[in-house]
């Protein structure tokens, strides 16, 4: 009989075939076209999870995308029970023309595999299913109690998630959430994220005249909605990156000397970061650090701006709308509905009486993880067992909205556990995730199952 990691060793190309299968399926939450499609990856994932042996198998209706559930629990009430999350939707793939090979195509070069969802997060959470699997393959049984939630809103907020654990606690309940939806500090550097931040996200609407009108017969009588806008957007940060919304800063939790510290021997290759990005030259609050503005401090930003003619040569009209898109990532104890009044009330005070404005948004709550658990300890083990390099603790400039919630609905201390690259052009044209890493991730998911047994 072999054992869980040979078991997996042995089958790789059938696990790697698998992958591409789950790529294949479209499932863009955002998009109302791909809604039987993201039906389908929930399908999908329910009927590979009987198939490896995984029990109470079930998919939850919300009011959008389904929630699939699944579990094992006989390793006794003495094994801790942990609880995996992980999400099958994906960001939609434009602008399509820039991709180097259809999106949903999944293709391999140069040892990454090129697919929209290979890394965020569809290759990252099927690694904790063929660990399972190479348990109750080779063995037979887990070595401690392992329950799935899968969600399939995760790229729009999550929002069924969020109600739905409130309501299923019991179902939940468990010693501690494990997540792979982060990324490792690069090839065989592996990374334990303990801090995440939060989103506020608003969609600026503005509107001037009924219809859009002749610049030169209306021009300097109608104000208009894209100057508006861009003096409000102008308004909101100063040429150094503060922000300058009143009240912006109120609750942010200041880094401590101790994390400072921490983040300052962060082995980030700024020359190396910023060839990665592409941009001039790095950016930001010359107060801190590129590691400290990138995961530790807040931001916001225009995501998107819409209005007037944008096609080719010149049309002289007034727009009549206007739109923008703003995103501002949070920190401890920032909240997003506070954030979200603080920017429209001043927003409010800015546009003037001659257009209309409606804005809208939501957002999700950042986390910051203790970094010294019996499950923190057994990952880093395990890392390190894998990839024979120790892991690194760092926080993460994105967002995972359920983190938050698991602490505070749960109490669930989460481990994430990332298998990503820096380079992975997540929510990008060709997003791509580390073959190597899919295969190193299932034997690191592997290990942490029986190091979490032993450490508990």
């Amino acid at each position: 009989m072999s054992s869980p990691i040979e078991y997996a060793y042995n089958n790789r190309s059938n696990h790697l075939a698998e992958l591409f299968e789950f790529l294949r399926i479209p499932s863009v939450s955002t998009q109302p076209g791909h809604k039987e499609d993201t039906a389908r990856a929930a399908t999908w994932l329910t009927e590979s999870m009987k198939r490896i042996g995984l029990e109470n198998v079930h998919t939850f209706a919300t009011d959008r995308h389904p929630l699939v559930y699944a579990d094992w629990l006989h390793a006794g009430p003495e094994a801790p029970t942990v609880l995996v999350y992980g999400h099958y939707d994906v960001q939609p793939p434009e602008p399509l023309e820039l991709w180097d090979s259809p999106p949903f195509e999944p293709v391999i070069r140069d040892d990454y595999v090129y697919a929209r969802g290979s890394s965020d997060d569809k290759g990252q959470v099927y690694i904790h299913i063929k660990a399972a699997e190479a348990y109750l393959k080779a063995n037979g049984r887990l070595p401690v109690n392992l329950k799935f939630i899968i969600e399939g809103e995760e790229e729009i907020g999550s929002e069924g998630l969020h109600k739905f654990i409130p309501q299923h606690r019991d179902l939940l309940a468990a010693d501690s959430a494990l997540v792979s939806d982060t990324a490792m500090l690069g090839r065989g550097k592996p990374a334990l994220v303990y801090g995440l931040r939060g989103n506020c996200h608003i969609l600026v609407d503005i509107t001037g005249p009924g219809r859009d009108l002749h610049s030169g017969t209306y021009g300097g009588g109608i104000n208009n909605p894209l100057n508006a806008m861009s003096h409000l957007i102008a308004r909101l940060k100063d040429e150094r990156g503060h922000i300058l919304i009143p009240g912006f800063y109120d609750r942010v939790r200041p880094l401590t000397v101790g994390e400072r510290e921490l983040l300052a021997n962060f082995p980030l290759d700024e020359a190396a970061w910023l060839v990665e990005t592409g941009a001039p030259e790095i950016w930001g609050e010359p107060e801190y650090s590129l590691v400290e503005r990138i995961s530790a401090r807040p931001t916001l930003d225009v995501t998107g701006l819409i209005g007037g003619y944008t096609g080719e040569g010149t049309k002289t009209v007034l727009p009549s709308h206007a739109h923008a898109k703003i995103s501002m990532r949070l920190v401890p104890d920032q909240d997003p509905k506070e954030i979200a009044e603080l920017f429209q009330q001043f927003a409010r005070s800015i546009l003037p009486p001659s257009v209309k404005v409606t804005m809208r948004g939501g957002g999700s709550k950042p986390a910051l993880i203790d970094r010294d658990t019996p499950p923190m300890r057994a990952a880093a083990a395990a890392y390190e067992a894998t990839f024979h390099h120790p892991a690194v603790f760092m926080r993460e400039g994105g967002s995972i909205p359920v983190v938050n919630q698991f602490e505070s609905d749960l109490k669930l201390p989460t481990v994430l556990m990332g298998f990503g690259l820096p380079g992975d052009h997540i929510h990008s044209p060709n997003e791509r995730f580390y073959v190597p890493n899919f295969f190193a991730g299932i034997e690191t998911s592997i290990r942490y199952l029986e190091l979490l047994r032993q450490t508990e």
